[in-house]
């Protein structure tokens, strides 16, 4: 069994797009994807943890009996997908954690940090999700990349505490479900889902989810909610390389997560904790 996360935000969340414009009252448009995503999902019997941007619930209530009520789960990725390293956040986290319970009801137990930007500089998120009773977290990738990564951790879900991140912590409160990775030539990289869905070839993916599951692992993979509706995505102006990691096979991302569920079970993280509890 494997686990799948959608990253639910907008076009004008991403971080390589948030950086470049500076309209603050952007309107959603790929929550007008929900049900073609939910859709999918019941067609392959597919249970799936929506880390959702508080916001979009704050101007569409609705999402959370549609996300709830296919037996979905919600999770909590910050109000407006804030990195946990921007300035003056941390004050932020706590009451922006509060007002995700009460959009929520309180349903939310599970954490993913926008670009994953959990660190050692932010690992002090990690107490204030123990203190709200959070129970996991899902926002580390154990491989380095230029906007994210730890690359010594665990890549296999561990324990994890505010001064220990890269490996188990018996005494910690918060389960870390780390990223799938792979290794070619020797590094190791990032390959569960985002990004390098859509640039490595779907055999080199499909190897590192069967060699996690060979380990008696759970491949957790993530998709963004805009990769899985690009009809919904407007192509916006951004320099070279920030439009290559955004937009590059952006139309071949559906397709290639549709392949890997038909091909692999893939479930929510609750309901996972629940049936290995």
């Amino acid at each position: 069994m494997n686990l799948l996360g959608i990253d639910f935000e907008d076009w004008f969340h991403p971080e390589l797009i948030q950086r470049h414009i500076t309209d603050k009252n952007n309107k959603p448009t790929v929550v007008q994807g929900i049900d073609k995503i939910l859709d999918w999902l019941r067609k392959n019997d597919t249970f799936a943890t929506f880390f959702t941007v508080g916001e979009l619930l704050e101007s569409k209530p609705e999402l959370l009996d549609k996300i709830l009520g296919n037996g979905h789960e919600i999770a909590f990725h910050t109000m407006h997908h804030t990195r946990l390293d921007a300035p003056n956040f941390r004050e932020k986290f706590d009451e922006e954690i509060k007002r995700f319970a009460d959009l929520t009801k309180g349903k939310s137990r599970g954490f993913r940090a926008p670009t994953f930007s959990m660190s050692h500089y932010t690992s002090w998120a990690i107490d204030i999700l123990a203190k709200n009773n959070y129970q996991y977290d899902s926002s580390i990738v154990p491989a380095k990349t230029k906007l994210y990564g730890i690359a010594n951790a665990e890549t296999k879900p561990y324990k994890i505490s505010s001064g220990k991140l890269e490996g188990g912590d018996p005494g910690g409160k918060i389960l870390e479900f780390p990223l799938l990775t792979t290794t070619i030539f020797g590094k190791r990289i990032p390959a569960g889902g985002g990004f390098y869905l859509r640039c490595l070839p779907l055999r080199i993916i499909k190897k590192a989810i069967r060699n996690c599951n060979k380990e008696n692992a759970p491949a957790t993979f993530y998709i963004h909610s805009w990769e899985l509706t690009p009809e919904f995505m407007p192509k916006i102006q951004l320099p070279f390389v920030d439009r290559f990691i955004t937009y590059h096979n952006l139309d071949k991302a559906f397709l290639k997560m549709d392949k890997l569920i038909n091909e692999f079970k893939f479930t929510s993280f609750e309901r996972f904790m629940e049936q290995t509890s």
